[in-house]
């Protein structure tokens, strides 16, 4: 028996697993990689909402403690995955540039947003309206993260590449069995697969289909991020990821010819040099209705437990909420309940509906 069965290996499932492993707490992963946002996210960690400028929910408490923890995995795994990265905000127009002083003022928000305007010394970018700067931002490469944790995982034989089949898990009184596997308890954190999910589909995930476009182009030769009508992200060896998109009725991860041309479209407003588009992605993002995270204890099975809807700031809720969700299991603390699901009754739901 182990302690933990995880079932889903995005941002969500790879923080948990951490977290356990770092608590000495045996489990086992199972995953069949249906989900993708994780694996084409842009991965920006950033505090600051760019459209209205004011603080991410909870994002101090966020960031604090998920720069040491993608530290420690960097050191687990031998690898880099935090990119630090300063993200600057185009102005449109000297309102802009005004809105973003009067809330660089506030007290929460003085240590992010930087308090000079920064000329734009891009030539193949139009901004003449200059730049405002978010501080202690970056990138975490979340492809490399997946892939050499679903390695690390393999290599210690603690993870089943299979579809979950929901017929196969018995509550058996203390414990959960599954194809011959017991575990003490079982995490599901399946991000937009949770609509499969018969003990927690009642909940109010919506999922929010998300395409990016990664271009080539040698001219360009920017190091920060630039934020306009989309982002721009430098990758290195003069690649950029471009993105993103916001759909709510398209449920696929398949990339549409209809939201490349939007993210170009976009981008050609400010972007003043050749480029080559040289990839094209999509995933379903798991957004919730109030914006908050779904985790927590099913309201029925002691046992079964959710972390999912970390939405467009993954990176940095992820290590955070699964802290959290350990100190519930294992401590009996109290959720955020900001984030408790069970903010979401049965009842509560049908009532929405």
């Amino acid at each position: 028996m182990v302690d933990y069965l995880i079932v889903g290996l995005g941002l969500a499932g790879i923080s948990f697993g951490e977290v356990l492993e770092r608590n000495k707490k045996s489990f086992k992963v199972i995953s069949d990689e249906s989900q993708t946002s994780s694996v084409v996210a842009g991965g920006l960690y950033n505090p600051v909402t760019l459209k209205r400028f004011t603080m991410a929910w909870n994002a101090k408490e966020q960031l604090d403690l998920a720069i040491p923890f993608y530290s420690e995995l960097e050191s687990k795994l031998n690898i880099q995955l935090d990119y630090k990265i300063p993200i600057l905000r185009r102005f449109a127009s000297i309102n802009e540039q005004n809105l973003w002083f009067e809330a660089s003022d506030k007290p929460n928000l003085s240590r992010f947003m930087g308090p000079k305007l920064l000329p734009n010394d891009n030539p193949h970018i139009d901004a003449p309206f200059g730049y405002g700067e978010v501080l202690h931002t970056g990138r975490i490469d979340t492809s490399v993260l997946v892939s050499q944790y679903k390695r690390y995982l393999a290599e210690h034989n603690l993870i089943l590449r299979e579809s979950f089949d929901f017929e196969a898990l018995k509550q058996q009184g203390g414990f959960v069995e599954y194809r011959g596997l017991k575990a003490k308890n079982i995490v599901f954190a399946t991000g937009y697969g949770l609509k499969n999910n018969p003990y927690f589909n009642y909940l109010p995930l919506n999922g929010t289909k998300g395409e990016l476009l990664t271009i080539k182009s040698p001219s360009l030769k920017e190091e920060r991020v630039i934020k306009s009508s989309v982002f721009i992200i430098p990758l290195g060896e003069d690649l950029y990821r471009v993105g993103a998109t916001y759909k709510w009725k398209d449920k696929s991860n398949t990339p549409t010819e209809e939201c490349k041309q939007e993210l170009l479209q976009k981008l050609d407003t400010f972007l003043k040099c050749p480029y080559e588009v040289v990839d094209h992605v999509a995933g379903i993002r798991p957004t919730v209705s109030d914006r908050k995270p779904l985790v927590g204890r099913h309201p029925e099975y002691e046992n079964m437990y959710l972390f999912n809807g970390l939405g467009s700031r993954g990176v940095m809720i992820a290590p955070m909420a699964s802290m959290q969700l350990y100190a519930l299991i294992e401590k009996k603390e109290a959720l955020v309940p900001a984030m408790d699901l069970s903010r979401f009754t049965k009842k509560h739901f049908r009532n929405l509906s």
